[in-house]
């Protein structure tokens, strides 16, 4: 499945790169969907809506649940396509208004490490970009919507957004655009096409056509009443729907007469669809409403069982549900999932409020989500671990759901310290940080309790601290570990204290404390041993312990342990953490003079880190591809590969740029490219480097590891360029030597 471009893809890389860049595949950019089903009418709005989006920068598309908002902006979108692409975030599934930001960067593509928050982030990452944003589904989230469109218009002058909601976002020069519902030869045909697709050969014919366009006008005009009309056809006639319609409106109209009239009209058409349903169909819709986002099979059979529904007849009453449009169907990278309209989804949340047990709803399904993330942590130290990442990211609407549940409910607190604690792998192995800090921020703040419910916090406490670390938050960090380490000591938790010893070490790591992080790291992993603890955790803290190592002049030591590592990520399928044992491993060869094995041991390391998004080893990366790239000789690459790395550094909240170990590289490869390119040459190349797109980055230096470097001959790769001897050359970052001279 081909990855959207992100808005920081650019076209013309080569001309912005250099001589050497290649060239890349021209596509469009933006993750506006594919199309399913056939756009019918619409076409007066939508040349009206195009010409409003082209003449000002926000537009709102506003009207009833069901009139077709998303879809008309999606196709308007779709037509005025910007340069930088159009890209589209829907707000349907969020509910906390502190997430509107993580949403929209996350359908933005973009990933950030550092403690910045993630409106600065979007607001630094989208100045200058020529994109159009399309704002879905906001109306429950109006305030933080509103407030994050209005500083992104301010400080991104090239920006334009359309939004569809069924109400303004209410911001000075916003054209609202209010969608009335579909005319009636446009509704007829629509009915028809959707008619068409459940029953073969229906057509507008004689016979059918005065029925059509009277169903058409009781349902208003209304895409969503009118799909859910046409879906009956599996088994009523159009005649038959008239009379059944004829009764609910008779039922159902005068409920409330604040409502506008249109607003009762969708109404009775959902729940003349609802009441057509038999009594398990009704049941399972009710209890879906539970759900966030996606969600597929097993979540329903788990979820959704028992009291009137055994898990054997699920599939068969899903089956009828997507027959008759309650449901859509939507494939995945994990497989098929279903999705459920908003409005519909609100419509089975009522009934569930007036037949059942919420609460007792939401606990099965926090229940399902808990287990599911306590699968995922125990499968990400295995083969499975790609698996895992791409299964929490269509998972996580549902998982934000469930640690909402946990959070607010003050008997469910222990539960969601041990979810926020249990998804680490989401929030540092897939590059989610800023919103594992906002879950884990959240879950200690609130009292714990005793017994399980205080191992579940310290779980908290030690993955607050990691991802603090990993931000470059000190004080916060060390707050967090502090406490862990002192309540696992005083209630005897042994595993606990032994996070907590091993994320102390770790901070002495990247605070350049390496005595203090090697006696840190050798008790966590002593602690590890005693207990039996082995996950990918244990093995990052042998690779840590490495590389203070490493940093102290024990090459030796380093490339055994990490060796060791490789070996039991082999075993294991162990693919994150391998890629910082690769690293080490890749300098210790550079150092031994054996620089093809070090370009393909840090080239396999890249490549691995960018598959998870770990901005942090894909910068470490590249600073050491650049590193050999300037010994080789081509200063002017290397020179194009540090801007690359200068750009992802903006984006890693550690202070390692400044680390006399971790910035060695860098140092020393400025040092070299500088002296052959001259300061002005070196600054045009850095420059052209920063503005590559990372995915277009990462891909360069990846070509550039794995092929051989132009005009150095074999044997000779490592050796120093302009004029320097194989006797007379020194290491490219040792180990041993202080003053910023040093790699990891």
């Amino acid at each position: 499945m081909r990855r959207p471009q992100r808005p920081d893809d650019r076209r013309n890389d080569s001309a912005a790169a250099g001589p050497a860049a290649a060239a890349p595949v021209e596509r469009p950019a933006g993750n506006l969907p594919a199309e399913l089903t056939a756009f019918v009418g619409r076409g007066t709005e939508l040349a009206a809506l195009t010409e409003v989006l082209t003449a000002g920068r926000l537009a709102t598309v506003t009207g009833v649940g069901g009139v077709g908002k998303s879809r008309l902006a999606v196709r308007a979108a779709a037509a005025v396509r910007p340069r930088d692409g159009a890209w589209l975030v829907e707000l349907d599934s969020v509910r906390d208004p502190d997430l509107v930001e993580h949403a929209l960067a996350g359908a933005l593509g973009l990933t950030d490490h550092t403690s910045r928050s993630p409106r600065q982030v979007l607001l630094d990452r989208l100045a200058g970009r020529e994109l159009l944003l399309v704002v879905d589904g906001f109306e429950h989230l109006v305030a933080a919507a509103a407030s994050l469109v209005r500083d992104l218009l301010l400080r991104c002058p090239d920006l334009r957004v359309l939004a569809a909601g069924r109400r303004p976002l209410d911001l000075a020069g916003e054209r609202v655009f209010p969608l009335a519902p579909m005319a009636e030869p446009d509704a007829a045909a629509l009915f028809a096409d959707r008619a068409s697709a459940c029953l073969p050969g229906f057509a507008l014919d004689g016979g059918h056509r005065a029925e059509v366009l009277e169903l058409c006008r009781r349902l208003d005009g209304i895409p969503l009443a009118l799909e859910l009309a046409a879906g009956r056809l599996r088994a009523l006639s159009p005649g038959q729907l008239l009379a059944r319609l004829d009764d609910r409106f008779r039922l159902l109209t005068g409920a409330r007469r604040d409502l506008l009239p249109r607003h009762q009209t969708l109404r009775t058409a959902i729940g003349w669809s609802h009441e057509l349903c038999t009594a398990q169909e009704r049941l399972l819709w009710a209890r879906l409403s539970v759900f966030s986002g996606p969600f597929d099979l097993d979540a329903v059979e788990y979820v959704c069982s028992g009291d009137g529904l055994l898990a054997e007849e699920v599939l068969d009453v899903v089956d009828e549900l997507l027959a008759q449009s309650v449901l859509t169907r939507e494939e995945s990278p994990t497989g098929v999932r279903y999705r459920m309209l908003d409005t519909v989804r609100a419509y089975g949340a009522e009934w569930l409020r007036a037949t059942e047990d919420t609460a007792r709803m939401r606990r099965r399904h926090r229940d399902w989500y808990m287990g599911l993330a306590t699968w995922c942590e125990l499968d990400w130290f295995s083969p499975r671990q790609a698996e895992v990442a791409t299964l929490v990211e269509c998972e996580l609407p549902n998982l934000r759901a469930a640690l909402e549940f946990c959070l607010t409910e003050p008997e469910e607190t222990y539960l969601g310290q041990y979810l926020a604690g249990t998804l680490w792998f989401c929030w540092v192995g897939c590059g989610r940080l800023a919103e594992g800090r906002h879950w884990l921020d959240r879950a200690v703040d609130l009292e714990g309790e005793g017994g399980v419910g205080e191992q579940s916090r310290l779980k908290a406490l030690w993955v607050l601290g990691y991802v603090a670390i990993l931000q470059g938050d000190t004080v916060p960090a060390l707050c967090a570990l502090q406490e862990c380490q002192d309540t696992a000591e005083r209630t005897g938790s042994a595993v606990a204290a032994a996070y907590a010893v091993h994320r102390l070490g770790c901070l002495a790591l990247v605070s350049d404390d390496m005595p203090r992080a090697e006696r840190l790291l050798r008790a966590a992993l002593d602690e590890y041993r005693r207990i039996g603890e082995l996950n990918s955790n244990v093995l990052m803290g042998q690779v840590e312990l490495a590389m203070a190592l490493a940093f102290q002049g024990s090459l030796g030591d380093a490339v055994e342990l990490c060796e060791e590592v490789r070996q039991v990520c082999e075993d294991h399928g162990e693919r994150w953490t391998l890629a910082y044992a690769l690293y080490v491993l890749g300098y210790a060869a550079w150092t031994r003079g054996e620089p093809e094995l070090a370009r393909e041991l840090v080239t396999r390391c890249l490549d691995l880190d960018h598959t998870f998004h770990d901005l942090l080893g894909t910068v470490l990366a590249v600073e050491l591809l650049a590193l050999f790239t300037a010994v080789e000789g081509d200063a002017a690459e290397a020179a194009v590969l540090q801007g690359v790395a200068s750009r992802i550094w903006l984006s890693v909240g550690l202070p390692l740029f400044g680390s006399q170990y971790f910035g060695g590289p860098h140092a020393l490869c400025e040092a070299r490219a500088r002296e052959r390119l001259g300061d002005e040459l070196y600054e045009a190349q850095l420059r052209a480097g920063a503005l590559l797109p990372p995915d277009a980055a990462v891909a360069r230096a990846l070509r550039r590891g794995r092929a051989a470097a132009p005009g150095v001959p074999r044997g000779r790769r490592g050796a120093p360029a302009e004029g320097q001897g194989p006797q007379t050359r020194e290491p490219a970052a040792s180990p041993t030597r202080k003053g910023g001279e040093t790699a990891g």
